[in-house]
């Protein structure tokens, strides 16, 4: 049997050298091994298997040797219970005896162990000194940041707070301390604002107004003035011929496509003649369109007024003519349907003459051109007329700046989106650009000119509709293209931040208004229309309906189809529905029959607005007329069983009726109203009693009859009103 060595492994140093061992040189370092003498079981014979030695044989032919580690290990366990030093501190909690027994290895590597504990404590100093270094860093990281704060004309207490990254509580706890109440949403005038920026260390920076930001985007664009063709507003009484006059001049039948013969849109084109492009306007002339024609007048070059030779000036014609003027354009007068038997001309040129309008044949400096669109009629002269205008005005402009336009109509169409239909008055209009436009901003994805047709980009004085716009824009708002997108959008919120604190929210009661007649009735109305002008025209046309008991009050005007919401909204504030021009969803139709909500529908404005006045009349209370048909006096008052006390009386005036409403008047005041009970003539019961006859009347739950007390007959009748 060969040499074979015991491993022992010890955690301690034993002072006691040990023979015959030597380190492991498969083992840890704390590996020791300890030689055997020669077993004395590995001669040849022996009964035992050399393969598998018994360790109680070998304990016992090296006894001596146990015995002296046994010694040294008890000499090592007493030495350190002594001293009590054990320096790991998972045996020090819970240590039982047994775990406090050493071994030879244990003793042998105390000096180790010492050795690691120490670079341990080294490296953990060396972690605490770089903790300490990282906390003295974010300590310096925390110090305040000073930002520039940009600070606009108006600003909420969340939103400042966020510029300045503070906390909304910190600046609210400010603000308190010095005596202002506020909220989180609450908004701050540009000076407080700027004092609570300088208070937390920042430096505040005032904003320019978005009107002053467009007002230098438009002032810088006056380079490279070339000349552009002439705008051109169509303006007139209704039914006066001014669709007719431009569905010759584009040779197209646009009549025919407005419900009523009657035009209910701002429609702009754009034509050639004689080599010159003219963009045309036309605009409506109801009553109910003055937006419209205002709005037509303010962008336009040049009017075309056009009057009927039958009619004369009318109301409409009128309002153009003012709406020109202070616009402060040329007028050119075309006199309409001259082919009439009943037209006269000259009558219409003395009409003007009131208006300050003179012809030239009148020593004036009016241009006035007698047409008929029937047979084509001096149209030749009245767009040579107008060409000969717009040279006298020399209009240019910049053709390569970024465009700038104004918003003739908005809509919601259904599958495009919000389109806005615009007239580009500066630079070119290209597909791609971002603009703002009012409240709204977008970028161009498609620019249509007005034959339907898709184009790159759009000229001055081109009418255009566009597609990309984030909502619906204002009928009137401006177009002005920017460079990014970024300053687009900022400039769009900026509006709109500014657009709503300018509104003031709060309404305060004033001494008149808090004793003022409030019980008037309201009509509460919401309007659905096809286009924003249209919405806007019926606004201002129900606004103009006046009166002391019943009031229009417009809940929603708004553009697109009837909605579910519009419906539910209807049910919830009892409001009547108006579509105009649009038809409502499935959804919606379905919602409003099961509801019972009716949706009024209309494709003509003054059929609307005779709807709305006879909805009003409604709410108003009947006129009711009192009639007295005859009067009666107490004589003698009689206590009759069954039918209590009767008022023995005389017809003095009319006849009274067993029907009769009645009154009892006593000293010249009316202290009962009843109806007559029944009436006795001689013991008899009688319809009615004459004048100058005696009879017995009773009244209905009344018996408190004295002599002398006069019986008043009366019958009221009613009368519905209207607005």
């Amino acid at each position: 049997m060969e040499n074979k060595k015991l491993k022992l492994t010890v955690s301690g140093k034993s002072k006691k050298n040990l023979k015959n061992f030597t380190t492991s040189n498969t083992q840890t370092k704390r590996s020791v091994v300890i030689g055997k003498s020669q077993n004395r079981f590995d001669k040849k014979g022996s009964s035992f298997r050399q393969t598998k030695p018994s360790f109680v044989n070998k304990i016992s032919s090296n006894q001596n040797d146990f015995e002296k580690r046994k010694l040294a290990e008890q000499r090592a366990t007493k030495r350190l219970k002594d001293e009590g030093n054990l320096k790991d501190k998972k045996h020090k909690i819970g240590l039982k005896k047994r775990e406090v027994k050493l071994t030879v290895s244990r003793a042998l590597s105390d000096e180790i162990e010492a050795r690691e504990r120490s670079l341990a404590s080294v490296k953990r100093a060396r972690e605490k000194e770089n903790k300490s270094q990282n906390k003295d860093q974010s300590k310096d990281n925390l110090k305040p940041i000073k930002r520039d704060v940009n600070i606009p004309e108006a600003i909420t207490v969340r939103e400042l707070a966020n510029r300045m990254a503070e906390q909304s509580s910190n600046v609210i706890k400010h603000l308190f301390g010095m005596g202002v109440t506020v909220t989180i949403n609450q908004t701050l005038a540009a000076d407080t604002a700027e004092y609570l920026v300088k208070e937390f260390g920042h430096n505040p920076i005032r904003e320019e107004k978005a009107e002053e930001i467009i007002q230098k985007i438009k002032a810088s664009r006056t380079e490279n003035l070339k000349n552009r063709p002439p705008i051109i507003t169509v303006m007139g009484h209704v039914d006066h011929g001014k669709t007719s006059v431009l569905d010759v001049l584009r040779s197209a039948n646009v009549v025919s496509g407005e419900f009523g013969g009657i035009t209910q849109h701002i429609g702009a084109y754009q034509i050639d003649s004689q080599g010159n492009k003219l963009t045309f306007i036309d605009t409506p002339g109801h009553a109910a369109f003055t937006e419209m024609r205002a709005r037509g007048s303010k962008l336009t070059d040049l009017v075309v007024l056009v009057v009927a030779a039958d009619d004369g000036v009318k109301p409409q014609t009128v309002e153009s003519i003012k709406h020109a003027k202070a616009a402060n354009v040329p007028i050119v007068v075309a006199i309409n349907k001259c082919d009439l038997p009943e037209a006269d001309p000259q009558k219409i040129k003395n009409q003007l003459l009131e208006h300050e309008l003179i012809a030239e044949d009148l020593s004036g400096d009016t241009l006035m051109v007698e047409i008929s669109t029937k047979t084509k009629k001096n149209l030749d002269k009245l767009v040579e007329s107008i060409i000969l205008q717009a040279e006298i005005l020399d209009l240019k402009t910049d053709f390569e700046s970024k465009a700038t336009g104004i918003v003739l109509e908005s809509k919601i169409d259904i599958g495009r989106g919000p389109v806005a239909n615009i007239i580009v008055t500066t630079g070119t209009l290209k597909k791609g650009d971002f603009f703002v436009s009012g409240l709204k901003w977008g970028k161009v994805r498609a620019i249509i000119n007005d034959m339907g047709q898709n184009i790159d980009e759009a000229s001055p004085s081109t009418p255009v509709e566009i597609l990309g716009i984030n909502g619906a824009s204002k009928a009137g708002d401006d177009f002005i293209v920017l460079e990014t997108e970024k300053e687009a959008k900022t400039l769009s919120e900026n509006r709109a931040q500014e657009n709503k604190e300018g509104k003031n929210p709060l309404s305060f009661a004033t001494q008149e208004s808090a004793f003022s007649n409030n019980l008037s009735k309201e009509l509460n109305l919401i309007i659905k229309s096809d286009v924003h002008g249209s919405s806007e025209a019926i606004k201002n046309a129900i606004s103009q309906i006046k009166h002391d008991e019943v009031k229009p009050k417009i809940i929603l005007a708004d553009i697109g189809m009837v909605t579910e919401t519009d419906v539910t909204l209807a049910k919830a504030s009892n409001a009547v529905l108006v579509a105009f021009n649009v038809k409502p969803s499935k959804e919606a139709k379905k919602l409003a029959e099961d509801e019972k909500i009716k949706i009024s529908s209309y494709n003509i404005i003054y059929e609307v607005l005779d709807f709305i006045k006879k909805k009003m009349s409604g709410l108003l209370s009947p006129d009711l007329q009192e009639k007295i048909t005859g009067t009666a006096q107490i004589l003698e008052i009689f206590k009759v069983s069954g039918a209590g006390k009767v008022a023995g009386s005389k017809v003095t005036e009319g006849e009274i009726n067993s029907t009769s409403d009645v009154r009892i008047i006593r000293d010249g005041a009316i202290i009962y109203t009843g109806k007559v009970s029944s009436i006795f003539r001689e013991k008899n019961q009688v319809k009615q009693v004459n004048g100058g006859q005696e009879c017995g009347i009773t009244v209905k739950d009344y018996m408190d009859f004295q002599k002398n007390d006069t019986i008043e007959a009366f019958s009221v009748t009613s009368t519905e009103r209207s607005i």
